[in-house]
């Protein structure tokens, strides 16, 4: 079988009709460049921006017919708002989105009168099945974020809990080579995809989806789909708190995250030193602006212990995130300190909380993932619907 080109794709596509059905969404210019990786096909598709919920069909039929195509393995596409793409019709009013089937957390939670006339805020669906959502963010990259979250997340499974981790970093993707994972995801009838799997721990990652050399070179719309797509049409089955690991800094993922999915709270990781400081407060400050609250701040690298003569270095500072943590009023979660066996353990794929359970490091993340879980299933929280975000 010949093998599938792009413009075998855009020749498919143009079964597709436009938005009013006028034309159809190749020749009316509304399709990007087609990617091709592993069988599976990538693009987006220019809709007026006011009317991008109203043509989720649109985009779900154009899915469909490039995953119909003889060899091809799946399709992933992703609406791109634009203000002048389409038919120059005014909008159609649109239905409030529903909530998700088996949560009642949407009565829960505050409540925000519009700021914008006549824009009434959306509901945020959850999970079926995901009590809590958790995201593990920092400033900027360099951290050891991605170690701490896959860290957290086994601690929280060495506590009983059913947790899960979903790779949010749609670029540099950490996850498959920290749970040492390779292949790729099954699909569910068609439809929704089967959770990786190591340790005990499910995971989803872009990672998983696309080659590890290949380059992603998406706008912010096409992210924001695919986080919500690998949020939403994955199995995850009934979980106690879904880990996400943030990329680093404050953009598109961050912005989406907190205004579409419902968090119960963010975990900031930082090194001691002030100019990773100075990344992680605006971290903070991100999140405090669209109201997610701060489950707490974690020291990343803290200290280097000599493993021949047992003294502690501060290579890069020392105590510093606890200040930062202090001065804010929130949870300082612990200190990680800097050491080969962690390192060695991540890249090794063998995380420290599964390699050496019973050794210091393992018992630090432990701790962390404890004082996480107090915070989240203490008073029995609900979900909280997120808040909608007004751009000045």
């Amino acid at each position: 079988m010949a093998e599938i080109t792009s413009k075998d794709v855009l020749n498919r596509l143009r079964t597709v009709r436009g938005p009013d059905m006028d034309g159809n969404i190749v020749d009316m210019g509304l399709v990007s460049d087609v990617f091709i990786s592993d069988g599976k096909a990538y693009f987006s598709i220019t809709v007026p921006a006011d009317r991008a919920k109203e043509l989720e069909p649109l985009r779900l039929a154009a899915e469909r017919v490039v995953k119909e195509m003889p060899g091809m393995q799946g399709a992933f596409a992703a609406l791109t708002a634009d203000k002048k793409a389409g038919s120059n019709n005014p909008p159609v009013s649109r239905p409030q989105a529903a909530p998700a089937h088996g949560h009642d957390h949407h009565g829960h939670g505050h409540s925000h009168a519009p700021r914008a006339a006549g824009n009434a805020p959306a509901a945020k669906p959850g999970i079926p099945g995901v009590k809590h959502i958790i995201a593990v963010a920092s400033g900027k990259g360099g951290v050891g974020k991605s170690t701490t979250a896959i860290n957290i997340a086994l601690g929280l499974l060495a506590l009983g809990l059913k947790a899960a981790i979903l790779d949010a970093d749609i670029y540099g993707p950490s996850i498959p080579r920290l749970l040492h994972i390779s292949g790729r995801p099954q699909q569910i009838d068609g439809k929704i995809i089967k959770p990786m799997e190591n340790y005990g721990l499910k995971a989803m990652s872009m990672g998983f989806l696309v080659d590890e050399d290949v380059a992603m070179i998406w706008r912010g719309p096409m992210i924001q789909s695919a986080l919500l797509q690998m949020l939403r049409e994955v199995a995850w089955g009934e979980l106690d708190v879904l880990v996400v690991d943030m990329p680093p800094g404050t953009g598109d993922a961050q912005l989406t995250m907190a205004q579409q999915v419902p968090l119960s709270g963010a975990v900031i990781v930082s090194t001691p030193q002030d100019l990773a400081l100075i990344d992680a407060r605006k971290a903070i400050t991100m999140f405090k602006k669209v109201e997610i609250p701060l489950l707490g701040v974690v020291e990343n690298m803290s200290h280097f212990v000599c493993p021949n003569c047992g003294t502690s270095h501060d290579i890069f500072g020392h105590g510093g995130a606890r200040r930062e943590a202090e001065k804010i009023g929130v949870p300082f979660l612990g200190e990680v300190p800097l050491a080969m066996t962690i390192r060695e353990t991540s890249d090794a794929g063998t995380p420290v909380v599964v390699s050496a359970p019973d050794g210091v490091h393992a018992k630090v993340y432990r701790e962390i993932a404890a004082k996480i879980s107090e915070q989240l299933f203490a008073e029995n929280k609900p979900l909280r619907s997120a808040p909608e975000i007004v751009f000045e």
